[in-house]
């Protein structure tokens, strides 16, 4: 591997193929490389950097870590929850109005590009936030947020019939995408490891402890997935039965980071996030993010120097060797041809990694028969 690839890895996925032949994730850990030895000033804007997609979400959980690892539990800060979600409100859009045309239904794309060109939030930083319901209600959405998400909440249907009866490149592109996108997969976990200092104690365990955790991680001995369905402030919403849904579930939140916060959630807004120390020199720190959960582990040393440095990413979760799209490809076989080649795109699409992507080699007969 050389070249971008060999800096930013890449997913493997073999469809048909038993797990955990169909995929592999080669992503270099190059937060701990990279992070270690240095001054805990250095870490958050050099996190950032190698993490530019999410870079946000990066440096603020290596400052929550870095924080408690030195100080203990960092305080509610107001004006993070602010950034976090206007930067999710913004890796949403960028995420559907740039991949989702390109993976799902190339005929939106005109559509796509002319309402990312007029997006308020990426044209402004400070945008007003009426502008971008506006936005939502005449390039995205043809209704108003408040309405759209009303709609989504009261019926499992509702998306299928907004898709269906509502004009716009968005319900066009998500008629598009039904046939490859709405087939059923197996749900793993909703990963809610950072719901109380038990678990966290847990995973902080298990990141110190077992070598390789950040490739393969498992929560409560098993496999778990994490995204915008995955959130601690919707667990009463049921798992999505398929990509479909998965995509609808990000539209939502894109919807729902467009409206005033609900009362009630200790100034922290629609997304949690915090951070908790471990161990005298050792935090811990979470963000819920657009991928999903990540999460962010520290131990400085002596000398007040980092000593160890991991990055838990959402890709490493839903892209595990026996995770939740590894279990939807083995359902993939060659006869499918291009229906096959569809679903695999709805799903990345809708599982949404921060690393690029090949498509290898159909499995052999013997593989085949192993799955």
């Amino acid at each position: 591997m050389t070249g971008l690839d060999g800096l930013a890895g890449v997913l493997r996925l073999r469809p048909g193929a038993p797990r955990p032949q169909n995929l592999r994730n080669d992503r270099p850990d190059w937060a701990g490389r990279l992070a270690q030895g240095k001054a805990p000033a250095e870490v958050p804007g050099l996190l950032a950097s190698l993490y530019s997609l999410c870079g946000h979400a990066h440096r603020l959980c290596a400052q929550m870590a870095l924080h408690a690892a030195q100080h203990g539990e960092p305080p509610v800060d107001a004006a993070a929850a602010r950034t976090l979600q206007h930067e999710t409100l913004c890796e949403h859009v960028r995420r559907i109005g740039l991949d989702w045309p390109a993976a799902l239904s190339p005929a939106a794309a005109p559509g796509a590009t002319r309402s990312l060109q007029a997006c308020p939030p990426l044209r402004v930083r400070d945008a007003d936030p009426g502008d971008t319901r506006l936005w939502l209600q005449q390039h995205l959405l043809a209704m108003p947020p408040a309405d759209w998400l009303r709609g989504w909440e009261s019926s499992p249907g509702w998306w299928a019939d907004w898709s269906e009866g509502s004009p716009g490149w968005l319900p066009a592109l998500a008629r598009d995408a039904r046939l490859a996108a709405d087939w059923p997969v197996s749900a793993a976990a909703p990963l809610h490891v950072h719901a109380d200092a038990a678990s966290l104690n847990g995973l902080a365990a298990s990141l110190r402890g077992t070598p390789g955790f950040t490739r393969q991680p498992r929560w409560q001995d098993q496999e778990a997935e994490t995204g915008s369905w995955t959130r601690l402030n919707d667990t009463t919403r049921p798992m999505p039965a398929a990509p479909w849904q998965r995509l609808g579930a990000r539209i939502a939140e894109l919807v729902r980071l467009s409206l005033p916060d609900e009362p009630g959630r200790s100034g922290s807004g629609w997304l949690a996030f915090g951070a908790r120390q471990v161990a005298p020199g050792e935090g811990l720190a979470w963000a819920e993010m657009a991928r999903g959960l990540l999460v962010h582990h520290v131990i400085l040393d002596e000398a007040g120097r980092v000593a160890a440095y991991q990055v838990l990413a959402p890709t490493e979760w839903n892209f595990h060797a026996h995770g939740p799209v590894a279990t939807a490809l083995a359902q993939l076989h060659p006869a499918q041809g291009a229906l096959a080649q569809r679903r695999i795109a709805a799903l990345v699409a809708a599982y949404d990694p921060c690393v690029r992507f090949e498509v290898e080699a159909q499995p052999t007969q013997e593989e085949r028969a192993h799955a």
